[in-house]
């Protein structure tokens, strides 16, 4: 309905300003809700845009494709900003640990204000829970890699704070990021959550919501942010407000995270233990968030008339009228000094498989669970397809070597010979059995083809590999050859994004995470290593 006024009302999910005049742009909603919504009759649920409802609901995503500059716009214009409470605001950036080196923090600089300094930076490395531990002290050396990202970055506009590892998804790490985060920062200015598209932001503020990061009623007032694997998701700014840490509030906080520390999972109730289980089947490294400043909530006094306990066995009682649930909202008190966290739009990455995939295709691709890695051993003139996004040729050497595939576990890998690879692709890209893109001969006139890139590489031993081939976002091989051995490689992914060859591999000893050789065939058996609960203390076992 176009005669229908801007609303001033933004979505709760996504942050767009609600309309019903344009079914096609952001924040769209059918004009029937929308009127509710300036009516103030929408109910005590803040209102979700369509776009955010389809996402929340049915996992599905309108087509809504804003240019790249309209994020960074969005970004832009809260960096710019003038500081609020005589300070600039710190900048959590959160990188997806599999999308090292991360396209966007190099552009990181061009975003903030000269004028307006951040008053520091700190990097979360996020999704650490997909990758399985290849030797002990795994995360460590990830950490190392995120902090060699940053130096090549050449972040120089704002102080790094520090380096940590996390997953939003599971917990990993976040009791620690929230504890850094109140020691060091303390409530001394604003947050913002920044990051390219897919990274996690929205799931580690869903996470910070939830946590002794914000304040107590919070939750119960501000809803969740729209999650989905949809690249830009996030529209618009979210926030909710930060909880002073006072000395009183950490200690508590600290009594809290001592006592849990000192459980066992049979100590755990039955629910508790429950959820731990499911996080421990989404990822390899989990933690056990909880909440030491919880509202309280206020016993309801019941009332009623006695009469209307005396109704004969012939009569159904009267059923009482239920009472409209007013919304909740902050008092001024409550917020007039708030510190605020933002959750801001995701900077779309260019040169991306995924800005050429559709919804479904993207769901496949992009990794929800616990990576198992699939390792081959190829001989020269073999092809390791990775569905029909990417293609490994091992063109010379003098010995086999070996191939692991780190990626989604519902893309499927192919291995060829060099004569056999072209006419497979031709064949079945857009198939079944290379499964994604999808939709057949008419999908693959749309989607870019090909292009290759050679490799040159050198062993360095047949349990390390020497380095990783990144096909996009994907996934990438890791490539291991014995000490010394010359491999020529070719490496193709789709016209339009780049192959990275990222030297040390991410995970070294990936290949060691393998069972026995399949019979007959260049493929190992998966091994899927044991999940690992961080605050949790370890039950002996006899």
């Amino acid at each position: 309905d176009p005669s229908l006024p801007p609303s001033g009302v933004n979505c709760s999910g996504c942050g767009a300003e609600l309309q019903c005049r344009d079914g096609a742009a952001m924040g769209f909603l059918p004009a029937e809700k929308y009127r509710s919504v300036l009516l103030g009759t929408a109910g005590p649920r803040n209102p979700v845009c369509q776009r955010c409802w389809q996402l929340e609901h049915y996992g599905r995503a309108l087509g809504l494709r804003l240019p790249p500059e309209q994020h960074r716009k969005v970004v832009s214009a809260a960096l710019h900003q003038a500081p609020r409470h005589g300070r600039g605001p710190l900048l959590l950036y959160i990188l997806d640990v599999l999308e090292l080196p991360d396209p966007v923090l190099p552009q990181l600089s061009a975003l903030l204000a000269p004028d307006v300094p951040a008053a520091g930076l700190l990097v979360v490395g996020n999704k650490v829970d997909l990758l399985p531990a290849d030797r002990p002290g795994h995360v460590g050396r990830l950490r190392e890699r995120v902090v060699a990202a940053c130096a090549e970055a050449g972040l120089r506009e704002a102080p790094l704070v520090d380096v940590r590892l996390v997953s939003a998804k599971t917990g990993f790490g976040l009791e620690g990021l929230i504890s850094r985060l109140q020691r060091s920062w303390h409530c001394a200015g604003d947050v913002y959550l920044l990051g390219a598209t897919n990274s996690g932001k929205s799931t580690l503020f869903n996470a910070l919501l939830s946590s002794d990061y914000c304040k107590s009623r919070a939750p119960d007032i501000i809803d969740r942010a729209t999650v989905s694997s949809w690249p830009g998701t996030t529209l618009n700014l979210l926030k909710f407000p930060i909880i002073n840490p006072t000395c009183d509030r950490i200690f508590r906080r600290q009594e809290r995270l001592k006592e849990e520390a000192a459980k066992t999972e049979d100590q755990l109730s039955s629910e508790e233990r429950k959820y731990l289980n499911h996080l421990k089947k989404q990822g390899y490294l989990v933690g056990r968030v909880g909440r030491t400043f919880q509202q309280q909530k206020h016993s309801h006094v019941i009332d009623f008339d006695p009469d209307m306990l005396s109704y004969s066995i012939d009569e159904d009682p009267k059923q009482t009228p239920r009472q409209h649930k007013e919304k909740e909202e902050f008092t001024y008190n409550e917020v007039k000094d708030a510190r605020w966290c933002f959750d801001t739009p995701g900077i779309i990455k260019e040169n991306c498989v995924l800005n050429h995939l559709t919804e479904n295709e993207v769901k496949l691709v992009l990794p929800t669970q616990a990576i198992v890695p699939r390792t081959f051993i190829l001989k020269p003139g073999m092809v390791l397809f990775l569905a029909a996004l990417g293609r490994v040729d091992y063109l010379e050497g003098k010995k086999p070597a070996w191939f692991t595939v780190v990626a989604s576990n519902l893309l499927p890998v192919r291995i060829s010979t060099l004569s056999n690879a072209d006419a497979l692709y031709e064949k079945h890209a857009g198939q079944d059995l290379l499964k994604v893109p999808m939709g057949g001969a008419e999908r693959m006139k749309q989607f870019p083809t090909l292009v290759p890139q050679d490799v040159t590489l050198k062993g360095i031993g047949t349990t390390e590999a020497v380095a990783d081939i990144k096909l996009s976002s994907a996934g990438w091989v890791a490539v291991t050859a014995h000490l010394e051995e010359e491999l020529l490689l070719r490496a193709y992914t789709p016209q339009g994004t780049v192959v990275v060859v990222r030297k040390p591999p991410l995970l070294p000893y990936i290949s060691t995470i393998r069972g026995a050789r399949v019979p007959g065939t260049a493929a190992y058996r998966t091994k899927k290593p044991p999940s690992v609960v961080e605050n949790l203390k370890m039950t002996k076992r006899r």
